[in-house]
């Protein structure tokens, strides 16, 4: 599986990030991967690489680039709740710098440098995200609706987009929680929205699930969330691209 390390030029300066892609020498559907706040490393270059196994370049932008190249922190092999509450700490603040304009201003650059790949086929586009990165994601479908046809959010706050920026998404969706982030109302609360906006979506909670149920190199790790999120994602992507 080829992979490379790429600069995305930007207003602001140019975007590290890692892309995966399959090695056959045709052009295959994009794929805008979102990291979660802890960002590009090897379980989600593992995840990319996987995602491109099935027939799609995946690109995966260090969104934190203006701070420094990823990884922005040192990481441990495994992150565990002490570990885990201190990085947090130190990338607060940077999360909360990534305003909505930088949000918008990146995704334009992010999604014009991946469908200008020459191993990208021309069409629409898909953007998935975890943590953090669904919500980037969200935002993402949001402000390009007549390119992105699908998105897919993990363990996400999208609720913290709004219902004005889910009412512009025109991409299919798939929205998947974990247990201990939303509550059956909150979860219905986001659905009326998604409802009232005509959305072709699906959102559910997936059982006995903690924040960060994908991210093999945690403590909230759950081998059948991450099942359960490629038996939704793959799916998804075929439909819509």
């Amino acid at each position: 599986m080829p992979t490379k390390t790429l600069l995305i030029p930007t207003t602001d300066g140019q975007a590290d990030a890692f892309a995966a892609f399959p090695d056959d020498g045709e052009r295959h559907p994009g794929v805008l991967m979102y990291a979660d706040g802890f960002g590009i490393r090897p379980v989600l270059r593992e995840m990319a690489r996987e995602l491109a196994g099935y027939g799609y370049y995946v690109l995966v932008p260090n969104f934190f680039y203006r701070h420094g190249p990823a990884p922005l922190v040192d990481l441990p092999e495994h992150i565990g709740e002490e570990a885990r509450t201190a990085l947090i700490a130190r990338l607060m603040p940077l999360l909360e710098a990534h305003t909505e304009e930088r949000v918008r201003s990146d995704a334009d650059a992010y999604l014009r440098f991946l469908t200008t790949r020459p191993e990208v086929a021309a069409g629409p586009v898909a953007v998935t995200g975890y943590c953090i990165g669904g919500l980037l994601a969200t935002r993402t479908a949001a402000a390009h609706p007549g390119q992105v046809a699908a998105l897919a959010a993990f363990h996400a706050p999208v609720g913290a987009a709004g219902p004005d920026t889910l009412a512009k998404i025109t991409a299919q969706v798939h929205f998947g929680h974990a247990e201990s982030d939303l509550t059956p109302e909150a979860l219905d609360e986001l659905n009326r929205s998604l409802d009232a906006a005509k959305v072709d979506y699906t959102s559910e909670i997936y059982p006995g699930t903690v924040h960060g149920f994908t991210m093999s190199d945690t403590d909230a790790f759950d081998p059948a969330g991450l099942r359960r999120h490629w038996d939704r994602l793959l799916p998804l992507l075929r439909r819509a691209l």
